[in-house]
């Protein structure tokens, strides 16, 4: 017997505790300014209407000050991390929902710009170049105009259809206007793809292993905007040449889908650098042919300027 009587006052004094808590609870809830103004605003809401929708005025209150206080999307202390609740009434009923806070459509807008603009071996730095960021000087006065009047021009009926050759010597930044012209693009919802040729090369060879080949060439030829960084610097063979970049190029000619191209060669001087394959074999009008592709798909555009690598 003596246990169960025990047991008893226990629990009266828990109750007691739970009774002279739930008071200093509910003074608090109804205390925040922002339930204030929500009751302020529904007469119609009674004492009862607001003890049993308390747990939702109680979650709202917790909820709303972590979203204030929150340092980062990562650290949110949110039941759902990354939306914030509100609360709105309905006749006699409050209703709690959530919706995404302003971090958490920062960041997916973030995500979102990113998912715009694959790449190929291409070093983080330049994904993230932006032409506000880009050196304006005379030498570079040509390049920086064409870039900017391609970028003025998306979107209208003036668009032009054709990218960037840009040419000039090793270290220049001809890859950082690449790079900025992918986020600028991004920021326009058009999806990009910046290819390092040299490793394109290599990629395009291991494909043929796996199969992966002509899925990989197709996603190439239709990108919205493709874009091939230090065309002239890798070692292709003539079937890479003819049958891979020429029907890239081919493709993209034909669909007037733009191309920008990075290389330490003018189009004169690479056209007889394409035009020797591997073998030593010397390959005039297959290399003309190419070169006629890439002046359909871009033009050619000089940059120079101090060497950002030295």
């Amino acid at each position: 017997m003596e246990p169960i009587q025990a047991s008893l006052k226990k629990w009266m004094r828990e109750n007691q505790n739970f009774q002279k808590n739930f008071s200093h609870l509910r003074e608090d809830i109804l205390n925040d300014s922002r339930v204030k103004e929500l009751l302020l605003s529904n007469p119609q809401l009674e004492a009862s209407d607001i003890d049993k929708n308390l747990m939702k005025l109680y979650e709202f209150k917790s909820q709303s000050k972590n979203c204030e206080d929150c340092p980062a999307l990562e650290q949110c202390g949110n039941i759902l991390a990354g939306y914030s609740p509100y609360l709105h009434v309905e006749g006699k009923k409050i209703r709690l929902t959530y919706d995404k806070c302003y971090k958490k459509v920062q960041r997916e807008e973030q995500d979102k710009h990113k998912s715009l603009i694959q790449s190929l071996y291409m070093p983080k730095d330049i994904l993230n170049a932006s032409v506000a960021g880009l050196d304006h000087n005379l030498e570079r006065g040509e390049a920086i105009k064409a870039t900017l009047s391609y970028l003025r021009s998306l979107g209208t009926e003036q668009q032009e259809d054709k990218g960037l050759y840009f040419y000039g010597p090793f270290g220049v930044g001809k890859t950082h206007f690449l790079g900025a012209i992918a986020n600028e693009l991004a920021k326009k919802r058009i999806p990009s793809m910046v290819i390092y040729m040299p490793e394109f090369v290599r990629e395009i060879k291991a494909s043929l292993k796996d199969d992966s080949l002509n899925s990989k060439v197709e996603h190439f030829k239709k990108i919205p905007v493709l874009m091939l960084d230090d065309i002239g610097a890798e070692s292709q063979s003539a079937w890479f040449r003819d049958e891979i970049l020429g029907s890239i190029l081919q493709y993209r000619m034909m669909e007037k889908l733009p191309v920008f191209f990075t290389s330490n060669y003018s189009l004169e001087q690479l056209e007889n650098h394409l035009a020797t394959t591997t073998r030593g074999d010397v390959e005039k009008v297959k290399a003309g042919r190419i070169i006629e592709r890439i002046k359909q798909v871009s033009r050619e555009v000089p940059l120079f300027g101090d060497n950002r690598r030295g």
